[in-house]
């Protein structure tokens, strides 16, 4: 007991350990079982070994505890001793966070680097906020003043496109601003001072909280304004509502992770934070290296001034990528509560899945559906439930959002795998990709026949208002067009394009020319990577008055028509360039119209009283 005792006194100075020590019996890949853990609770954060290496309660059984380390386990033996922290699994909130890369348990990955060198180390202790910076703290209360929790008492600008909005913490429910700094201060200085009904509390711009916990709110709102993300088969067909959730199921090669680099790059977010969830580290690398070198489209500032990224690549600790998604949507809900609209990328849950499924087979539970735990529809479903538009838990009632969009790697592309459907149950956005559209180059290779969004008609009424009322039935004439051209393509490969009418042919012409001139998007050129609203009206607008153009002449002649002349005219080239064509010049658009009605109007006149 001495001994104990020993360790006990030399591990109490550690901040946050108690006086609790187990002692490991069982080590299992990243389980380890210890014993004398009757104090434990569960998800818990533990210090396993001396070699402290970072680990949570994941089940208890008496006074056994199974533990999920988030750290390599090798060299770990029986005998060795764990250490209590009686605190949960937390992320540290404050100035610091944008433009920084941690990895999946809040560790800052420069400051890795430069304690321990390029690969991370068993046992790295180090703070997720820098504790010597210090921050130009700016007082929006005066002393005196009545806050409550989620009000915001002062700002810090930590990047040139983010203002830190500082507020009470939600544990104080309510009290008096008995006093309130203003100028330089660390994350950990005080800066305010609150009187409650039974105490004084000091108030940092430090706060923590429990990854596991949904941070609070005063009431959830609707789905009701589009999250505009510049891609034209998303924002056309498929939007995504801002506090939404959306999923990119595809398999390898489809285009998942640059449909999500577009959406980061792109959506009007205010703030982005990346998870790369058990992806290849050349792929988390490209992120990385890439994202400080985007410039934010808004304000011509690089885009990494308002992102946060989070990197647990799959060469790191399986257990770390099941806290990787909850570390990052902690970190989005505090921005949200900000009043800030923040869109997560989550890449991708699958890997994920996949950690839950090898940490379930080694605790010995009974397995679901493909060796999934038979939580798996439970976790996934918690962790998009997080999402929403929501009042937040203030005095001002400032609305925030946290838009969730998550990629999913089924294998083979095979969309009736758990992970998938345990998704699809949850989500209101399918963004279906391809492999066969991939292949032809056509990108994004969302497949339009198979995709859906649930928010079609909750939007309709925001598409009306601010770019016309012809948007929604323009839409839905446009997705008729591409599912008639599914239909007859049947057709054509049964008995030949000679077989249809002509109409039926203009049909095919015109759903041609919305998959090649419209649904398809290049996001490598300068001009196509981003189209606005009005831009993507007036594209489909071109497309279709060249349909009704055509299709009027057709049921007009009273003889059989050059269909391929008419399919051809000049006009045709004009309206698929147009996707090209800068912002600043889409009035242009309106000459293309006048051409549309001029070239049909003398083809017809080319037939004399024929076609009159």
């Amino acid at each position: 007991m001495w001994k104990k005792r020993l360790v006990q006194i030399f591990f109490s100075g550690k901040k946050g350990d108690n006086l609790d020590v187990g002692r490991i019996v069982k080590v299992s890949g990243p389980l380890v079982v210890a014993e004398q853990m009757g104090d434990a609770r569960m998800y818990d954060m533990v210090r396993v070994s001396d070699a402290r290496l970072m680990g949570e309660v994941v089940e208890l059984r008496g006074d056994q505890a199974s533990i999920q380390v988030y750290e390599e386990t090798g060299g770990l033996g029986p005998g060795e001793p764990v250490y209590t922290t009686g605190e949960p699994l937390s992320v540290e909130l404050g100035p610091g966070m944008i433009e920084s890369f941690f990895d999946g348990v809040q560790r800052p990955l420069d400051g890795i680097k430069e304690q321990v060198g390029d690969f991370i180390t068993r046992g790295v202790e180090i703070n997720a906020l820098n504790r010597e910076r210090k921050w130009d703290f700016q007082p929006k209360v005066k002393e005196g003043d009545q806050v409550q929790a989620g009000d915001i008492i002062g700002t810090v600008q930590e990047t040139t496109l983010v203002e830190h909005r500082v507020m009470v913490p939600p544990e104080i429910a309510s009290g008096t601003v008995k006093e309130i700094n203003s100028g330089e201060a660390t994350v950990t200085d005080v800066i305010a001072r609150i009187e409650t009904e039974n105490e004084v509390q000091d108030v940092t711009m430090l706060q923590r909280w429990p990854v596991r916990k949904g941070r609070p709110y005063k009431e959830k709102m609707g789905p009701y304004i589009p999250m505009i993300t510049g891609q034209r088969i998303l924002d056309t067909f498929f939007p995504v509502a801002k506090g939404g959730t959306a999923c990119i199921p595809g398999p390898f090669g489809s285009g998942k992770t640059v449909t999500q680099h577009q959406l980061a790059k792109w959506a009007d977010a205010e703030i982005v934070v990346y998870i790369g969830c058990g992806e290849r580290g050349n792929e988390m690398t490209d992120v990385l290296m890439e994202f400080p070198e985007l410039l934010d489209p808004q304000s011509g500032e690089p885009l990494m001034k308002r992102t946060v990224l989070i990197a647990n690549t799959s060469n790191m600790p399986v257990a770390a990528r099941e806290a990787s998604v909850y570390t990052g949507i902690t970190i989005a809900e505090y921005f949200r509560d900000m009043g800030y609209s923040v869109a997560l990328m989550a890449d991708s849950t699958s890997r994920w899945a996949e950690a839950l499924r090898e940490m379930s087979g080694r605790l010995e539970e009974m397995p679901g559906e493909e060796g999934y735990p038979a939580y798996l529809g439970s976790r996934v479903a918690d962790f998009y439930e997080r999402s929403g538009r929501v009042i937040c838990q203030s005095s001002d009632e400032r609305e925030g959002a946290l838009t969730l969009v998550g990629a999913v790697s089924p294998p083979g592309g095979d969309l009736s795998e758990p992970v998938s459907q345990a998704t699809l149950r949850i989500v209101k956005v399918f963004w279906g990709l391809d492999a066969s559209l991939a292949y032809r180059r056509h990108f994004p290779a969302i497949n339009w026949l198979m995709s859906y969004s649930l928010y079609l008609d909750n939007v309709a009424d925001y598409f009306s208002e601010t770019i016309g009322e012809q948007w929604n039935d323009m839409r839905k004439e446009a997705m008729r067009l591409l599912q008639e051209e599914a239909e007859l393509e049947e057709i054509v490969r049964l008995v030949g394009i000679d077989a249809l009418s002509a109409k039926e042919r203009l049909t095919l012409e015109t759903a041609k020319s919305l998959r090649e001139d419209f649904l398809h998007q290049n996001a490598m050129h300068e001009i196509d990577t981003y189209s606005s609203l009005q831009k993507q009206f007036k594209m489909m607008e071109l497309i279709l008055m060249y349909h009704h153009e055509a299709g009027a002449l057709i049921e007009k002649a009273a003889i059989d028509l050059d269909l391929e002349k008419l399919f051809s005219v000049p006009v045709k080239e004009r309206i698929a360039r147009a996707r090209d064509m800068p912002e600043e010049d889409i009035e242009e658009m309106e000459n293309i119209k006048s051409e549309i009605k001029e070239q049909i109007g003398s083809f017809a006149g080319e037939g004399g009283e024929e076609y009159a």
